[in-house]
């Protein structure tokens, strides 16, 4: 069934984003659907139909925010077997494989997590944001590895949503990076905007974008002087932007190994063992691992964590490395 939520703005309160009065008003519904529904012409303040989520409001003004009946996806079931870490009837932890996108999109709308979803449990995700997406509250890119979580229904959907929407998720990703960092552990904190040279792309900038912050950690340096320094990181995520650790990886200048987007170039490594070296050139995705999610249970309101190890491919390297920089 189609809802309203009627809002009348007080009158101490000028200068305020519409979206951000609604979110902040009805806490059971994410700023980023509330941006969703005023883009799809959702809103009117007094009786006038607004599509700029960033519309300012003044006190007396009346805040119609429509909440159509959530649509039905038609989505192929895709025949996967998902690694689920944890389930119950209100959410999924999965860890994801790198090698899989997360919903379907451009060239791919069948062999994906959303499609693998729908072929575990149809019927147990939630509908209220882009029908191609159900269930889907956060994502992480298709070549990395780790844990995701999924919302079985629209409550859940909403909580989880908010808990991203303030920062309050917790999120540890381990990666490997060429060179090393100085100092070794700090914060990263830029604007992140999409590239104006690839629009597949985002990068650093000083003025425009979405505020990015990266707290990193090192937590081994792989150092020999024959041959190319690597570091393993551990790096906390206090804003979750579209490939930000990736970003501010290559901002800094130590891109994460197997990054085929975000690369510095380098030459063949030498006095290396052949098959560390081809190991390092010829990995099919990034060494990057969401290793740590928690959060707050949407319905039991109690504290829940999440790990993960790193997969067999990233792990053999590790290895490899630790024997080589002895």
């Amino acid at each position: 069934m189609e809802k309203k939520i009627n809002l009348i703005v007080k009158k101490s309160i000028k200068n305020v984003r519409v979206d951000v009065f609604i979110s902040d008003n009805e806490k059971d519904i994410s700023r980023s659907r509330v941006k969703n529904l005023i883009l799809d012409k959702k809103l009117k303040i007094n009786n006038t139909t607004i599509i700029d989520p960033a519309k300012k409001i003044s006190g007396g003004d009346s805040v119609v925010l429509v909440i159509p009946e959530p649509k039905k996806a038609s989505l192929k079931p895709y025949k996967f077997k998902l690694d689920i870490i944890f389930e119950d009837n209100d959410l999924i932890v999965l860890n994801k494989p790198a090698g899989i996108v997360m919903h379907p999109g451009a060239g791919n709308y069948d062999n994906t997590i959303v499609n693998a979803l729908i072929n575990y449990d149809k019927n147990s995700l939630s509908n209220i944001g882009d029908e191609l997406r159900p269930g889907i509250v956060h994502r992480i890119d298709k070549n990395t590895s780790g844990l995701i979580v999924i919302a079985k229904n629209n409550q859940a959907h909403e909580h989880l949503s908010n808990q991203f929407k303030k920062h309050t998720i917790t999120r540890v990703y381990q990666l490997l990076i060429w060179g090393k960092i100085r100092p070794s552990k700090g914060k990263v904190e830029t604007f992140i905007t999409r590239s104006s040279k690839n629009r597949q792309l985002m990068e650093v900038s000083q003025t425009k974008g979405k505020k990015a912050i990266t707290n990193y950690n090192t937590i081994e340096i792989f150092d020999n002087k024959d041959v190319p320094t690597l570091s393993l990181l551990e790096c906390k995520l206090k804003t979750g932007r579209t490939h930000q650790i990736r970003v501010h990886m290559n901002y800094l200048g130590n891109s994460i190994v197997g990054d085929d987007k975000y690369k510095k170039k380098f030459k063949k490594i030498k006095n290396i063992d052949q098959s560390l070296e081809k190991k390092l050139m010829n990995l099919n995705r990034q060494f990057l691992h969401a290793k740590t999610i928690g959060f707050i249970h949407p319905k039991k309101n109690k504290e829940m964590f999440f790990n993960s190890i790193l997969p067999q491919e990233l792990e053999i390297i590790l290895q490899m490395l630790r024997n080589t920089y002895k």
